[in-house]
């Protein structure tokens, strides 16, 4: 991989300075260029990255090839393109314009798959990881049916809504963008693994602001959602709970001033409290596709042509056993005996005695010959 003088001394400074990119904001404030800080002196380079970023830059300096940068640059360049991973800098041609317009946009992607996505009208589906088999249900049919609109999908691979999401995007033959927490090669969750390969072959794009290496740390993932907002031209929730790193996406959102849709459910479902919250607090209230497309129509400056897409049956899940298991596939939104024999893969003699024992218990009530949890 080739790099420009001046990209190569911007990722020289990101790399000294622990891949903060308002740390290389501020190295560069009132400079033309990034090459022009390597022409001060050494006290006014202190002043502007430390003296301990600065001891790193030194063997840097007037073009030595000894220094620890210089070798972990050239190992980073390497690893990309045995990996087929591109750098994109916030000064390139092919950086995303409306992720350039936030307020602290990644100076560096790390990027897998198409970039020519990263440039398509998205929406962003964001939810809870403990998503009930309703709210993936929900994201998945909305994915479907906007993909086929010409909309790609942007999310942040975890379970739940997230992987409903890219999933539905994809039965859609759609484009579907994922934004890691960490390296590309410390994939999180594991089990998505396949998942991700399925967005690359499909057109889509894996990236992270994170080099490789990083693990999937805790802090990592709010500090991710603000590139999965900065995406796209709004942000829809599936799911929420009162207190859940889903509202702190739908906040980054309202502040660079982009569309927050939120489906309501049931009052007495938890995931259903925090796109309640957004609701009362004026984010769109999303029944169906057609209320995001009539929303985004005009941002993209065309009517959106929605389309149901059909989607090829799932393999059969494997049976459960316990009263407890099967409460998992019963949500908060009304279900019949057909469509929790679908979704369990028993028998429906052995899902009438359970239903019934977890009625007894009060974890479920029954109207009309209808399911739905109680708690």
């Amino acid at each position: 991989m080739e790099l420009s003088s001046e990209s190569k001394s911007r990722i020289l400074l990101l790399m000294c300075q622990h891949w903060q990119g308002r740390y290389l904001r501020r190295a560069i404030h009132g400079l033309k260029s990034a090459n022009e800080f390597f022409g001060l002196g050494a006290k006014e380079q202190i002043q502007r990255i430390g003296e301990e970023a600065h001891s790193l830059l030194q063997s840097h300096k007037q073009g030595q090839r000894g220094g620890i940068l210089e070798a972990k640059l050239r190992q980073l360049l390497s690893y990309c393109d045995d990996q087929s991973v591109r750098l994109l800098l916030s000064i390139d041609a092919d950086y995303p314009k409306l992720l350039h317009e936030t307020a602290d946009p990644p100076e560096l992607l790390f990027v897998k798959g198409s970039l020519e996505t990263l440039h398509w009208p998205q929406l962003a589906i964001v939810g809870s990881r403990k998503a009930s088999p309703s709210g993936a249900k929900q994201a998945e049919q909305i994915s479907r049916e906007l993909s086929g609109a010409g909309i790609a999908i942007t999310s942040g691979l975890a379970l739940g809504i997230d992987s409903a999401a890219h999933r539905g995007c994809l039965a859609a033959g759609g484009r579907t963008i994922a934004v890691l927490g960490s390296g590309l090669d410390q994939l999180y969750p594991r089990r998505n693994i396949d998942l991700s390969q399925q967005i690359i072959n499909s057109g889509g794009t894996v990236l992270s602001e994170y080099p490789f290496g990083t693990p999937p740390i805790a802090a990592n993932f709010p500090k991710r959602n603000r590139i999965v907002t900065g995406l796209a031209l709004g942000t829809l929730v599936v799911e929420a709970a009162e207190r859940s790193g889903s509202l702190i996406s739908a906040s980054l959102a309202l502040e660079e001033n982009r569309e927050v849709f939120a489906i309501p459910g049931s009052i007495n479902n938890p995931l259903s409290r925090g796109c309640h919250k957004l609701l009362k607090q004026g984010a769109v209230l999303v029944e169906g596709a057609e209320d995001i497309a009539q929303h985004l129509s005009g941002a993209i400056q065309g009517q959106l042509d929605l389309k149901v897409v059909t989607v090829k049956p799932k393999k059969e899940p494997e049976p459960i056993s316990s009263r407890e298991g099967l409460l998992e596939f019963i949500g908060y939104d009304p279900l019949s005996i057909d469509e929790i024999q679908l979704s369990s893969g028993l028998r429906v003699e052995e899902i009438s005695i359970q239903l019934m024992e977890l009625e007894l218990n009060g974890h479920i009530c029954q109207q009309a010959g209808l399911y739905q949890r109680v708690k």
